[in-house]
């Protein structure tokens, strides 16, 4: 299953969803290229993906969703942890890992959301 937007593409491969799913990218400057693996599906409460950035540059993070019931709502909290290499080490003193990333996972989550409300209508 490849996507070509604007020069990216994504595939899918292995089972559709859970433990095993893959999913690839190549992209622009931004995007960059990289592979995500589910490593640990357990839907109820925790779900973890490892994942392989190769450009821009080469680096492999852990990334969790933690899923905990609040009444009659889910607070998901989404981590990612990784070793920073000598590389990374001087690219995060000039730039503000949180203001770089920190936009996606706020619009992942609000995504998460709208998906997850509209699947189950009150």
């Amino acid at each position: 299953m490849g996507e070509n937007r604007s020069g990216y593409e994504a595939n899918v491969r292995g089972p559709p969803a859970g433990t095993g799913a893959i999913y690839t990218w190549t992209g622009n400057k931004k995007v960059g290229a990289g592979r995500m693996k589910i490593t640990e599906s357990h839907p109820d409460y925790q779900i973890r993906i490892k994942l392989d950035f190769l450009k821009p540059f080469a680096s492999t993070a852990m990334s969790e969703f933690v899923f905990n019931p609040e009444d009659t709502q889910t607070a998901v909290t989404w981590t990612m942890t990784g070793r920073k290499n000598f590389i990374s080490k001087a690219f995060c003193m000039f730039m503000n890992m949180d203001k770089m990333v920190g936009g996606d996972f706020e619009k992942g989550l609000a995504s998460l959301k709208s998906v997850v409300e509209a699947a189950n209508p009150k």
